[in-house]
């Protein structure tokens, strides 16, 4: 039996920015790095190619040299072979000269981690010319050619190799419109598509976009939230739903970080990992949190500041989903999705929330993710 051909990339820089607050990788890595931020990119692949390892004496990968994924792929046993050389320092243009050696190759899938710059550069060379799968590992990740953890992606890869029936599906390419995103205005813009395999539970679906137009249910939202913030400090996590929460309070909200306050008083903003864990040390804390649109997930797509040590201080009980009754209908059924970079806590964070939707209005709804059902 022939072996199923893997090609595999690393970005070792992808996600460096999360836990830092910088709200992206994309040319900041030498900053993220002096602020402290350690590369996680390799161990969120590790956790996708676990998945497989029983299969490995039945998969070759195909990859480029060192942290861009041999080093990874020999540690865990798998028989590998290098077709491009990358520099100790990468950048965009690696990942693109990788994917076109691994075009030269017969592959029978493109396994990817990053984030959406990421797949931006593997779209640049591959276009539609051979299924991908991306391993979520980094900040802004809008593209649907994610799985929606990195152990879903492996699973995606398992089936794959048990030889399921898996469709291809076109999935958009997305990333942040940096000309709108310098105005305040956060809007994903489409740059394409790839042939990604066709999971559903498995594979996120493309982030929506656009602001909640309806401000009196978010103002019932806000109301709630702050009825429920007495004797607490409170993390403020991004996106939209909790900005409105912000602006009832008459505080600046940073829309892409997380803010900290108590006492309807802002206390610090646009904090890091380091920071919120120095800050929230010995303290009663609550944790407010949204859903990102279409996708459903609340830890993991943009919060990365949210670290596993902070939400496992905050505790189950204090985490507080604020989401309007339109986002969660939008999920048709899916269930809410972490991915915190735990695969334990994750775990341990499933089951059904009182997810706030107006005031003294709430709708029970279940965080599990499908692959580790």
């Amino acid at each position: 039996m022939s072996k199923f051909r893997l090609g595999l990339i690393i970005n070792p820089l992808a996600g460096l920015g999360g836990s830092v607050a910088l709200k992206g990788s994309d040319g900041v890595a030498s900053e993220a790095i002096a602020k402290g931020a350690v590369p996680k990119s390799h161990l969120r692949m590790q956790q996708a190619l676990a998945v497989i390892e029983a299969y490995k004496s039945r998969i070759e990968i195909i990859t480029a040299s060192g942290d861009m994924g041999e080093t990874l792929a020999k540690s865990m046993g798998f028989s590998t072979r290098v077709v491009y050389q990358a520099p100790e320092t990468t950048a965009a243009q690696d990942t693109q000269k990788v994917v076109s050696e691994l075009l030269n190759e017969t592959l029978d899938l493109l396994l990817f981690a990053g984030g959406d710059g990421t797949a931006r550069d593997v779209f640049a060379v591959a276009d539609d010319k051979l299924p991908v799968l991306g391993v979520p590992a980094g900040v802004k990740i809008h593209s649907g050619v994610y799985g929606i953890t990195p152990h879903a992606s492996g699973m995606v890869v398992k089936m794959l190799l048990d030889g399921d029936l898996v469709s291809l599906m076109s999935a958009d390419v997305m990333d942040i419109d940096e000309v709108a995103f310098r105005t305040g205005v956060v809007r994903a813009r489409r740059f394409g598509e790839m042939q990604v395999p066709a999971e559903p539970r498995y594979v996120q679906a493309v982030k929506m976009g656009g602001k909640e137009s309806d401000e009196l249910v978010l103002a019932d939202i806000a109301a709630e939230a702050i009825e429920q913030m007495e004797d607490h400090l409170c993390i403020m996590g991004s996106g939209s739903t909790v900005a409105a929460v912000m602006s009832e309070l008459g505080l600046d909200n940073t829309l892409l970080g997380v803010d900290l306050i108590q006492d309807e008083t802002l206390l610090a903003s646009d904090l890091s990992a380091t920071e919120l864990l120095q800050l929230t040390e010995d303290k009663s804390l609550k944790l407010f949190i949204t859903l990102i649109g279409g996708q459903g997930h609340i830890l993991g797509r943009g919060n990365q500041q949210l670290s596993p040590e902070l939400v496992k201080r905050v505790g189950k009980d204090n985490i507080v989903i604020l989401a309007t009754k339109t986002k969660l209908k939008a999920l048709d059924g899916r269930p809410l999705i972490v991915d915190s970079g735990d695969p334990e806590l994750d775990i341990e964070l499933a089951g059904y929330y009182k997810v706030v939707t107006g005031y003294h209005d709430y709708v029970m709804y279940q965080v599990a993710n499908p692959d580790l059902l």
